[in-house]
This record gives structure tokens, sequence and C-alpha cells, in this order.
């Protein structure tokens, strides 16, 4: 990553900084599109990126959700797209179907009264609207990675004229599993220079080493102010109900999917009961306590050295002097008994630099607690809503249906014409409402085998060298026979 500087109100910027750009610098047909979504100024991440991305120089934006961050990286892609050519010049990538949604919506709304053509795409739905978009000439794409490939195998989508790539949200493009699809679009993103820009509430090791991978050069522009998410940990909490506290986590769990966590615990038998509920749910966690014997805590230390383990459960006794490298999240399910060990908990995450996560889970008494906590430390603390059905089901729905698609590709030929015997009985389930539970069950299996692997993580071997550094000398990858294609 580029030499970054600190400005005067402590937002880290690229050591040659570019200066700001306001409204009245617009050219005609961006000042329009503002004035088509009523905007009477840009905002901060507007401001600040849009002049970089413009300039060709390739971005990590760190910027939160509701910062204008979509706009930011709309409006460059409209000036620097060619509208008398009917084909795909920018790809925005996003995490969920909702984003996508959101996104092309957003686009739209500020193309209006130009010819920009814009197509959406995300699984679980049909392909004939996406199709009759791509048809339709779409200039910009925006959609979720797995269908992305999806097109891309199926040779419906070609981007032989992308010229800018924007990844939006990439942390939870990484948390959804998303990695190992991203890595097979990018044989297909052009040897030519592309503009790329990533844009990320926090820039954890991981999304970092991806940047790496996608990006040339790419440079920090944050605009956390005095909270630089680079290099610091976020704080959360959620007031849970003291009754069935263990499933308020594993719904915390579902929502934030960690890679890795320690989830710490004030006695031995809560230890114990919690590793047990967690194994129960499908995840690979284990536990750490002063009753493991010897040979079982040894078995326990070594996955951990290994990063093979997802999930320890400990007590602070336990925990001590255990260093996980790279470990995304610290899980406080009940609050520590010494104020003091609030911040040994959370300080194993974020180290080196680099970002993490610290959660508590507290009884609305304990709140307050944690306040007073948050006050003496001089902590930001952030109070979250625990996820509802409703939210729980979307991100478990669109998680597995990433993961089912991804498996169908693999597929072969004879695989796949194996599976048509079972597509009469697979119609006859969905209509018959008692045989759903049939398939919800299928459906559970195959997540709670997903929960025991840890999530693909961007890592930095030879074989995903940045894009610069590729040597490959086709555009595209070779055309497979029709016995290699799914």
């Amino acid at each position: 990553m580029e030499e970054t500087k600190k400005n005067e109100e402590n937002s880290v910027e690229p050591s040659n900084a570019l200066a700001e750009i306001a409204m009245e610098d617009l050219s005609p047909e961006l000042h329009m599109a503002c004035a088509n979504a009523g905007w009477k100024t840009l905002t901060p991440v507007q401001a600040k990126s849009i002049p970089y991305i413009l300039a060709n120089r390739d971005m990590m934006v760190q910027s939160r959700t509701g910062s204008g961050k979509t706009g930011a990286y709309i409006l460059p892609i409209m000036q620097k797209i060619d509208l008398h050519r009917n084909a795909a010049q920018a790809l925005v990538l996003v995490p969920t179907r909702e984003l996508a949604f959101q996104v092309s919506r957003d686009a739209q709304m500020l193309a209006q009264g130009s010819n920009l053509r814009v197509a959406v795409v995300y699984g679980g739905v049909g392909y004939n609207a996406q199709l009759e978009a791509f048809r339709s000439g779409a200039q910009l794409v925006v959609g979720t990675p797995g269908r992305i490939l999806d097109h891309l195998l199926k040779n419906t989508l070609s981007f032989d004229n992308l010229k800018i790539l924007i990844f939006d949200e990439a942390d939870r493009m990484l948390s959804m599993g998303f990695y190992p699809d991203m890595i097979k679009i990018r044989k297909y993103i052009p040897s030519q220079k592309i503009v790329s820009s990533m844009f990320s509430a926090t820039f954890p090791p991981q999304v970092i080493r991806l940047a790496d991978q996608f990006l040339r050069k790419p440079e920090l522009l944050s605009l956390s102010g005095n909270q630089v998410h680079i290099a610091e940990i976020e704080h959360i909490y959620y007031v849970v109900p003291g009754m069935r506290k263990e499933r308020s986590l594993v719904r915390i769990i579902e929502i934030e999917n960690p890679s890795s966590a320690i989830i710490f615990c004030n006695t031995k038998d809560t230890v114990h009961y919690l590793s047990v509920v967690l194994k129960r749910f499908g995840y690979d966690a284990d536990e750490l306590s002063s009753d493991l014997a010897q040979s079982a805590r040894e078995k326990v230390m070594a996955r951990v050295r290994r990063g093979a383990l997802r999930f320890l459960v400990a007590t602070d006794v336990a925990a001590r002097g255990i260093d996980i490298p790279d470990l995304s999240h610290v899980i406080q399910y009940e609050p520590p008994e010494d104020p003091e060990a609030y911040i040994h908990r959370a300080g194993r995450t974020g180290r080196m630099g680099s970002s993490g996560v610290a959660i508590s889970l507290v009884a609305e008494m304990e709140k307050f607690k944690l306040q007073n906590i948050a006050r003496f430390y001089s902590i930001n603390m952030e109070e979250r809503s625990l996820p509802d059905d409703e939210e729980l089901e979307r991100v478990v729905s669109e998680r597995i249906t990433a993961l089912l698609e991804a498996r169908l590709r693999s597929r072969d030929n004879l695989e796949v014409e194996r599976m048509q015997r079972f597509v009469p009985l697979a119609r006859n389930l969905t209509q018959a409402e008692d045989e759903l539970a049939l398939i919800a069950m299928l459906l559970d299996d195959y997540y709670q085998q997903s929960l025991h692997a840890l999530p693909v993580q961007p890592v930095t071997p030879a074989e995903h060298k940045p894009l610069d550094e590729q040597k490959n000398k086709k555009r595209r990858p070779r055309s497979r026979s029709k016995k290699e294609r799914p």
C-alpha cells in the first residue's frame, strides 16, 4: 500500500494528496446528476474520493454506510463511460442482492436524462431479465460475485471493454464467502490498465490483502476522523434477553460471520455449556478452561497455533498468553467482573496495526456498567439491535444461495445430467406445503456442513499476484471444451 499521511483533520490521505472537489467544479453532466438526486453539496467522501478516481488512481476508501459512498463512485463512472458503446464498461461488485438493487436504483436516479444503461445481477432469481439487460447494451453492471461469475462462465457477459472496477462493502463480501468467486472473476478482467477502487467500513488484514490482489499500488483514503479504522478496534454491544442468551449469540454470529474469534465467559461451567451449544449449531468451536486435561488442552492449543480453530470459548485465566494471528473478533459473552479486563479482552484483536471487532452481550442492567467502562477508557462504543427473524433469514438465505450456486458451477456435464432425475421431485416438493420441511432439512444440513470450514480469506502467495504482475498473455481464459463446461 502506498505511503499515506494524516491531514489536519486526522483523516488519512495519500502522500501526494489531491484537492477536494466541490459541486461547482463538476462537469455539467455530473452537476445535472446531482440535481436529479436533490443534492445541494457533496458529502466528504464524495468531495475527497472523486478526484482520485477521475485521476485514475486505485484507492482504498474507508467510509461508513450512509456516508454517500455510492455517489462517490457512480459520478466518476458516469464521466468515464462512453455512452455510444453498448458494452459493459463499469463493474460494481457488492455482497448482497439488497445492496445490488440499492446501488442500481441510485445509479438510475443519477443518470436520469442520460443514455446510461444499468444491469443489476444477483443470485436466487431467474436469468431472463439479466440477459435482456446485457442484450440491451448495459454499460454499468452491478452485482454479486457469484452470479457475475455465472454469466462470465456462460459467455453471456464480457469484460473486454471494462474501464472501471468498484468493490463496495469489501469487508462484507469476504464475510459472505465470495472470495473464491472473486479470484475466478479476476481472470476475466482485461490485462490493460483499468481504474479500481475498494470501499469498506474497515480494513482488516484480509481486506488489505484483497486490495493488493485486485488494485495496482492501492492508496488509502480514510474519512473516519479521529477514528482511523485501519488501526483500531470497533467496539459494539448488543442488549440481549437474560434467558436463552446463547440463542442471541448464535444470531449475532450468523450476521457477523467472524473468520475467527475468542468468546470470553466468566466461569468454566459457562465455557463448557456454550462450547457444546455452538457445536450443536454446527460451528467449529472448542473450549479452553482450567478443568481441561493437559492432553486435551494441548490439542486445542495446536489448532489455535495453526489458525485452524474458528471459535475458541475460554475464561480469562485459560486464554492468558494465547495469541491468535489475524483474530477478527473478540466476543464477550459475559461482561468482565473487573473493568480492566475489558481492555485486555478487546486487545486480543486489532493487533499490529490491523482492525478488529470487540462485541459484548449485555442484559439491560449490565448496559450501564459497560457504558461506565467506555467513559472511563474513552471508548466509542456502538449499540446495535439484535437481528430479528427477517434479517437473519435474509442473510442466511443469501449466504446459502451463494454457496449452492458455487457448488453447482463446479459440477461437470455428467453430474448435471445425473441430477436431472430429481428435478420433477424438487418441483413437487416445493409445491406441497407439507413437504417443505424436507427441503428445509436438506438446506440446513448443507449449511451446517459449511459452518465447519473457516471462510476462505485472501492470501498472498505467488499464485495470487497483483493484477499488474500477472503474466497472462490472453485477456480472457481459454475456452473450455464441452466436457469441462458446467
